[in-house]
């Protein structure tokens, strides 16, 4: 327990690639103002002060498409589960863009489902499945399905099996 940098790369794909019109009708669907691949970076730092519970906050970049290039401010609390060499974590993510892009003021809702496997005393390796929705003022939604990678590093030599000497 006690402070860590988690920087990751994640890959997913729009499901919901189509938008109500709401300037003619309610049933006429036209192509999604986010294209169907979203690909980005986060850094988050937080601290983990229960055994089974950590909050962290950073930024977030996302591309969407061209001209999408949405950066957020992301708050993360994260579930830790069987806490130890290789636990089971779900985060919950919210974010609200920072930047002005093509669009302003999108914000998103996401969960991260994913195991970490220690590396050393204090470095962790993480991969997860992804799934983010993300709302844009026009009317324009996005609902992402994607893998994750990334690296916890912690500031407490003994949060892993390898810190204990």
């Amino acid at each position: 327990m006690d402070f860590y940098f988690n920087p990751s790369l994640n890959v997913g794909f729009n499901i919901n690639n189509k938008s109500q019109n709401k300037n003619d009708s309610q049933y006429i669907e036209t192509p999604s103002a986010l294209g169907n691949l979203t690909y980005g970076i986060t850094a988050i730092g937080g601290y983990n002060f229960l055994p089974n519970f950590a909050i962290g906050t950073g930024l977030k970049y996302s591309f969407a498409q061209d001209n999408y290039h949405l950066i957020y401010w992301v708050i993360q609390p994260k579930f830790i589960f069987s806490p130890g060499d290789r636990p089971f974590y779900i985060d919950v993510n919210y974010g609200k863009q920072i930047n002005s892009s093509a669009v302003s003021g999108t914000e998103f809702w996401g969960a991260r489902f994913g195991m970490q496997v220690s590396y050393s005393k204090k470095l962790s390796q993480e991969g997860g499945i992804v799934f983010e929705s993300h709302k844009l003022k026009e009317g324009h939604d996005g609902f992402f399905i994607g893998l994750s990678y990334g690296i916890s590093i912690f500031s407490n030599k003994n949060y892993t099996v390898y810190g204990r000497d």
